[in-house]
């Protein structure tokens, strides 16, 4: 298989290449490929050019053995609950990323608790995909779902669930891409689980590509280089990528300027120009300060050059860079652990990690408290804007690739219900209830995104129903597998406002609604695994 070159030696790279498409059943793991290349075009591993030891055997999914101290991560606090009569509104860009779930995978199935700041629960929530509705017309990009639940956790709260789903682009629909990737060539790439992984995601892309796309191909160690000039010969690409050693230190900065350098000179008007980062983050070299490098990124996402950041490996790993100077540069930011996330993110998912279909999307939900008394936003912490920055098209915000979902749950306090907040003993600090205007509207959502090419946004406005209230029910299907996923990640996330609810209760949850898909039947393996890991934590 494509991997093989790659992921010689050790396990059996096959065990890794019943990879799953969108409905997670089986695909195959190659599409309308040509052949893989005989015995005799395998290639040792990457070895280490400098002085630091080669790890034998390890693979991704295997246990890891070393230390993960230096590992840096940019957690959030849990959200703060919130009245409706002090902050009626909630306003947040949309999240795509998924890299907070797989790299907590990576840890749970290491054998360890991740750290909370490690977890995202929005990059839980929307690694999955749910039954939304297609747009029907792509002047709107992407269709709303709003939907309402009991709450598995606590009896006196609903779920308010709003879900967004963009328009697929069909392959022969794609605008041309000018690619560069850019590969972390220096020590720190030295095991099976970075460069060699590394090597074998961009040749699973590479094989994506069409007779209009071209790759470029820069590397850095020490310093920066042009290891391939923009070409659409996928054996040039494939023949490049197996050359590739580890060695020396990181010169990150370098290698992001130059990659940068090469995009513009191979611009495509009218077409997707993307630099994708692959690295486990640790820069040593140049610039390593995050706030430079944000500056960098926002500089050039201006000329229309966009990036995506893909994260590999184990104890060194830079989490808190990766997943920022992808969101300031206009891109996604994904973890990669085997060659089945490496299909999922850049074959499966190919057209929403890079043919983005809206820009600058952000959600601002107003309460009425006629119908709802409190409520809190179950993650999208690091993407909290202000109010008024929802009317300002010159505040950036998250953009939604072609068939991407974007999922958000709300936990509301029905007016007269029981919330979290308690009562104030002056009267004039005390919160009124039961004011708002009765019209059957709980809440108000509105949606601004820009169309590529546009630099002013368009509005989207719906009422959510107060009868969603009266008719909640337990949460079903998608909705009790979103709510699982949610409990999950909040859960991991030290979240004090879960009563007694318990990792097994959300194992138990997501069961009844996972089916056969492989994704969610991997997410009741993990959830045990946290549960069995806390459990271990809590008796020491």
């Amino acid at each position: 298989m494509l991997c093989r070159p790659f992921l010689a030696g050790g396990d059996d790279p096959d065990r890794y290449a019943a990879g799953r498409g969108r409905s997670g059943r089986a695909t195959g793991f190659v599409p309308s490929a040509p052949p893989p290349p005989p015995p005799s075009m395998v290639l040792p591993q990457a070895r280490v050019t400098g002085t630091r030891p080669s790890q034998p055997g390890l693979v991704a999914g295997s246990p890891i053995r070393q230390l993960e101290d230096r590992e840096r991560y940019r957690g959030e606090a849990v959200a703060n609950v919130q009245a409706v009569a002090d902050a009626p509104v909630s306003t947040f860009s949309i999240d795509v990323d998924t890299g907070s779930y797989a790299n907590v995978r990576r840890m749970l199935n290491a054998g360890r608790m991740p750290p909370a700041a490690a977890v995202r629960t929005e990059e839980m929530l929307n690694y999955f995909r749910y039954d939304y509705p297609r747009p029907e017309d792509r002047s709107r990009p992407f269709s709303i779902t709003t939907d309402m639940t009991t709450t598995p956790w606590n009896a006196n709260t609903r779920l308010l669930r709003v879900g967004l789903r963009g328009y697929d682009l069909p392959r022969a629909g794609r605008p041309p891409a000018n690619l560069v990737f850019l590969v972390d060539t220096s020590g720190s790439m030295w095991s099976r689980d970075k460069l060699p992984l590394v090597q074998c995601a961009l040749a699973l892309l590479a094989h994506q590509l069409g007779p209009r796309d071209r790759v470029s191909i820069v590397a850095y160690a020490g310093s920066a280089g042009l290891v391939l000039a923009p070409t659409n010969d996928r054996g040039a690409i494939l023949n490049a990528l197996k050359r590739m050693e580890a060695g020396g230190s990181t010169a990150g900065a370098a290698g992001i300027e130059l990659a940068y350098r090469i995009a513009r000179q191979s611009m495509i008007e009218g077409g997707v120009n993307r630099v994708l980062l692959a690295t486990d983050g640790d820069f040593n070299v140049g610039v390593s300060n995050s706030d430079a490098l944000v500056n960098m990124v926002e500089r050039e996402r201006e000329s229309g050059i966009t990036l995506t950041t893909l994260g590999f490996g184990t104890g060194n790993y830079n989490e808190a860079m990766m997943e920022q100077i992808a969101d300031h540069g206009n891109g996604n930011y994904a973890y990669i652990d085997s060659p089945r996330e490496a299909q999922k993110v850049l074959q499966d998912e190919l057209s929403a990690t890079l043919f983005t279909i809206a820009r600058d999307v952000k959600i601002q939900v107003e309460f009425n408290p006629a119908y709802v008394s409190e409520y809190r936003l179950i993650g999208y912490e690091n993407r909290a804007l202000r109010e008024e920055d929802f009317s300002n098209d010159a505040v950036d915000a998250g953009d939604i690739g072609a068939g991407h979902q974007v999922t958000a749950l709300y936990e509301i306090v029905p007016a007269g219900s029981q919330g979290w907040l308690p009562d104030r003993r002056y009267a004039a600090n005390r919160r009124a209830e039961g004011e708002g205007v009765g019209n059957d509207e709980a809440a108000f959502l509105r949606l601004r995104y820009k169309l590529p090419g546009e630099e002013r946004s368009r509005l989207i406005e719906q009422p959510v129903r107060a009868s969603l209230i009266r008719s909640a029910r337990a949460p079903a299907g998608d909705s009790a597998f979103a709510a699982a996923v949610a409990a999950y990640g909040q859960l991991l996330r030290g979240d004090t406002n879960l009563g007694g609810f318990t990792f097994a209760d959300a194992r138990s949850l997501a069961a009844r609604n996972a089916g056969d898909n492989y994704w969610r039947r991997e997410f009741l393996q993990l959830a045990e695994l946290a549960q069995r890991h806390g459990s271990a934590d809590r008796d020491r």
